[in-house]
């Protein structure tokens, strides 16, 4: 018998066991950088789609302000329309679209401006409004809003919050 004889047909069950190890990890990073690849594709959308609602909100609200007529009799609840699909898609939309385009985006922002009575006092005008700002991909959109209260020459507007897709 020759030397090594008995370990010839070692070899290769564990030649195997290492390349198959090697092929499992070059697997699973893979799929990580895959997994990482999309979420930061996600989070740039949604940032996109969140920096179009904050124009459309920023130019909405001097919109509002502008146009701000003194004495205007509206309801004193709070207005709803904005959770209608009807108020910003359709023909008979509501909804303004402050810009011609918005780059890389799949539509420019939109925004609508509801008048709101929420003081007691007469002369003042208040306006909830709200915006929607989209992503490249037409799933991609981020809703905020804000309310803007005129009382004589002071301007208010209340802190800007996140809402969910209404519709």
């Amino acid at each position: 018998m020759k030397p090594g004889a008995k370990s010839r047909g070692t070899v290769l069950p564990i030649v195997l066991l290492l390349s198959s190890m090697m092929l499992v990890t070059a697997g699973a990073w893979l799929e990580s950088a895959i997994v990482v690849t999309r979420t930061a594709a996600s989070l740039g959308e949604r940032i996109q789609a969140f920096h179009g609602a904050d124009s459309a909100l920023i130019r909405c609200s001097r919109i509002a302000i502008d146009s701000a007529q003194p004495g205007e009799r509206v309801s004193t609840d709070e207005p709803g329309r904005w959770r209608l699909k009807a108020s910003f898609e359709g023909p008979g939309a509501a909804a303004i679209t402050p810009f011609a385009v918005w780059p890389n985006a799949a539509r420019p922002p939109q925004c609508l401006i509801e008048a709101w009575s929420r003081s007691a006092q007469g002369d003042a005008r208040a306006y909830l409004l709200t915006a929607r700002g989209f992503g490249s991909t037409p799933g991609a959109e981020a809703w905020l809003q804000m309310q803007v209260e005129i009382t004589g020459i002071a301007v208010t507007r209340r802190w800007r919050r996140v809402v969910a897709r209404p519709f």
